[in-house]
């Protein structure tokens, strides 16, 4: 289980009292009885304005004017676990199955830029995701994955731009060209700072390593997005859909404005700004948040950035079920908790969407477990009806109420941060982890006073322990990655490999774009752990300001 946890009071296992409904979102926010046009009236909502067309500015009812009648949403399962080879046979698994889109997690390890072998990794190999050491394993995690016919995305962000650098260099070793690879680097390093903590670097080269991205791509990738700005961690972490939001938009704008600060023309990139959020239980105040996104974006973008290209307007995003709603008691609840926020997804337009599979809160998903949640969405895209007209809920008081609301909600907040000095200045506050942190803890009271109800958990709860299968990994794994990473070191160039390792440092110093250097030093097998260390020589590391 993620946020809460519960005792075993006698009451959690009886039905909610009726009398104790709390009328309110997931989030907190009061909700109405009846909503009507007067509601329209009260949050001055202009149809015109604010509401158009599929297709047209502001966006609200989709980027598309055809939607998924056109095109369904990509179905990108998050997938990654032990080593190389088990994730690709899992990558297989899921093509085989439907899945239309790669979406790589990798593990703890990597996601730290550490190399599997470091004595800071120990007993951490594979288990939140792949380990990824070396060009090496890139290269037997991609096998027979025809990367120019499909899209990926990968799930990681202080490494982001070496692991890019893998991934770039494995397709060209098969005579794919770079720029006819397609897909999405998360690569947001402000809400590790925010939220998730899997930072590396300080604030201010982090932030350079991005940009250096985000101008590769755009000179020389045009079908990939470089940065996919992510709200899913932060709502993760505790905050409510209003928080989520808008702190995922005010990374947005760093990211534009630090592009823009390096000359950057802003139609030339910002249509490839992507992003991802979270989907919770709330099913109209999540709805209400995709759509208030594309609104906001929408008008910062053409109004504030003043960016010509209507593509620059658009928000694209990917949608994660969320993993913190589900819990370990009665792991079958998952499922329709996973559905009824999925639905949520594909009703408020996403573009891309993963769902989160039963087992979520016990072990990484079984190969049952990952075909059901996969399963979910094949069945809302083909045998629900849901998918046939465009924001089938445009025009709904209710729904119209909670975006204009929402939308005025995130623009107080963007305000807030504005006036502490951005985004860097509010991280280093402490401004975003105290709302986070306060916004868990509400949360969580509210879970333990039975004032929100989590069946299963809190209420009607069953005792019987649950009986799924759990994913095991081959326990030589691990050996096989350690064996790996020492035939490397010992076989490969050792005067290119030192070559490569001094001109990135020297490139760092001088602060030059590192993607070329980087690709050099993968080229060379020299290893995630070793160019992070090359780059913690001149960047240092990062230690946070305690929080109180």
């Amino acid at each position: 289980m993620r946020y809460f946890d519960v005792n075993d009071d006698e009451r959690y296992r009886e039905p909610p009292d009726p009398a104790q409904r709390d009328f309110t979102t997931v989030s907190g926010e009061p909700v109405k009885e009846v909503y009507t046009e007067e509601d329209l009236e009260r949050i001055g909502f202009d149809p015109e304005r604010d509401l158009g067309r599929p297709g047209e500015y502001p966006f609200t009812r989709g980027i598309h004017k055809n939607l998924y009648r056109g095109k369904l949403w990509t179905m990108r399962m998050f997938s990654g676990f032990g080593s190389a080879e088990e994730t690709n046979a899992r990558f297989r698994y899921l093509l085989d199955h439907g899945e239309t889109g790669l979406s790589i997690a990798f593990d703890l390890p990597t996601l730290y830029g550490r190399d599997t072998d470091d004595p800071m990794a120990e007993g951490e190999f594979g288990k939140c995701g792949v380990a990824v050491s070396s060009l090496a394993d890139m290269e037997i995690l991609l096998d027979g994955i025809p990367l120019d016919q499909i899209t990926t995305s990968m799930t990681i962000n202080g490494p982001a731009a070496a692991i890019w650098a893998m991934y770039i260099a494995t397709a060209e070793k098969r005579g794919i060209p770079r720029a006819k690879l397609g897909g999405t680097l998360q690569n947001d390093i402000l809400k590790e700072f925010t939220a998730q903590n899997e930072y590396i670097f300080p604030p201010e080269p982090s932030m350079k390593l991005v940009t250096d991205t985000i101008e590769f791509a755009t000179r020389e990738m045009p079908k990939w997005n470089s940065i996919s700005v992510s709200g899913y961690h932060i709502r993760e972490a505790g905050a409510t859909a209003t928080e989520e939001l808008a702190f995922t938009i005010a990374d947005g704008m760093a990211y534009v404005d630090a592009a823009l600060a390096r000359g950057l023309d802003i139609d030339e990139f910002a249509p490839r700004i992507s992003f991802f959020f979270n989907c919770h239980n709330d099913f109209f105040e999540e709805i209400a948040k995709f759509r208030a996104a594309r609104r906001i974006w929408a008008r910062l973008m053409r109004e504030h950035y003043g960016a010509k290209n209507p593509r620059s307007w658009w928000l694209r995003f990917h949608t994660q079920t969320a993993g913190c709603s589900l819990t370990a008691q009665e792991p079958e609840n998952n499922i329709i908790r996973t559905t009824i926020q999925a639905l949520a997804a594909v009703l408020g337009g996403t573009q891309s969407l993963h769902t989160n599979s039963l087992d979520e809160a016990l072990a990484l998903p079984s190969d049952l477990a990952v075909r059901i949640a996969l399963r979910t969405q094949q069945i809302i895209a083909y045998e629900s009806g849901v998918a046939n007209s465009v924001d089938p809920l445009a025009g709904s008081y209710l729904v119209e109420t909670m975006t204009t609301e929402m939308e005025q909600r995130v623009q107080a907040i963007l305000d807030e941060i504005a006036e502490l000095g951005g985004v860097l200045a509010a991280i280093e506050s402490g401004y975003f982890q105290r709302r986070i942190a306060d916004s868990a803890y509400r949360y969580e009271q509210a879970i333990a006073e039975r004032r929100k109800i989590v069946i299963g958990v809190n209420a009607l709860r069953n005792e019987e322990p649950a009986d799924i299968p759990l994913l095991t990994m081959d326990p030589e794994g691990e050996v096989r990655q350690r064996q790996r990473l020492a035939r490397i070191r010992r076989k490969r160039d050792q005067v290119e490999w030192r070559a490569s390792l001094d001109a990135l440092e020297q490139a760092a110093r001088a602060g030059e774009n590192l993607m070329p250097h980087l690709l050099r030093a993968v080229r060379a097998y020299a290893t995630l752990g070793e160019i992070t260390n090359c780059l913690k020589a001149v960047y240092g590391e990062y230690r946070p300001v305690a929080v109180v």
